[in-house]
């Protein structure tokens, strides 16, 4: 499987195994780039399970986050 980072956005969490789960724009197969959530290693040469997110869906998303009170 091949992918292009195009734009590391931001780490969210690093656990206690070294890997780091992190929010990125990526191209996955030099399809369209998409917004994508999962762990890598820190050489970006492994990953974990992840989920992808389109644009639009990104901007659906914020709307929810912005409208949730966290606890």
């Amino acid at each position: 499987m091949e992918f292009e980072i195009y734009k590391h956005i931001a780490a969210i969490s690093k656990p206690n195994n070294g890997w780091t789960k992190e929010l990125n724009y990526i191209s996955w197969d030099s399809r369209e780039p998409v917004y994508d959530l999962r762990t890598w290693n820190e050489d970006h040469t492994k990953m974990g399970k992840g989920v992808t997110i389109t644009a639009g869906e990104m901007v659906r998303l914020k709307e929810v986050l912005e409208g949730m009170r966290v606890f």
